[in-house]
């Protein structure tokens, strides 16, 4: 990650806060959102183009982060999916216009 502001040590803004140095050494912190090419990020990132990664990415689903990983009863689960609530949707306009979707 880079990041260059035009008084080392300091940014445009005095009174912005929200940029701070890490505590890790060469890290920046924001607090708020974050959007590279769109200037109305909606999350906490938004990247509106193609992002490369040349490490891992880690997420709470991913297998590498969980412990006690065991089978369940097929059949008890089968009972739970009937019971829930299914949907279809469609995206709005504007979200999927912002979003680069054609098939809403």
């Amino acid at each position: 990650f880079f990041f260059q502001a035009s008084n080392p040590g300091q940014f445009e803004n005095d009174s912005d806060v929200l940029w701070q140095r890490g505590h890790v050494p060469e890290t920046i912190v924001y607090h708020g959102r974050v959007g590279i090419n769109t200037n109305a990020p909606d999350e906490a990132l938004v990247v509106c183009g193609n992002a490369k990664v040349m490490g891992r990415v880690m997420h709470p689903s991913d297998s590498r982060a969980k412990q006690n990983i065991r089978e369940v009863d097929t059949n008890e689960q089968l009972r739970r999916i009937t019971q829930m609530r299914l949907v279809e949707y469609d995206y709005k306009p504007e979200f999927a216009s912002v979003m680069g979707i054609k098939n809403t």
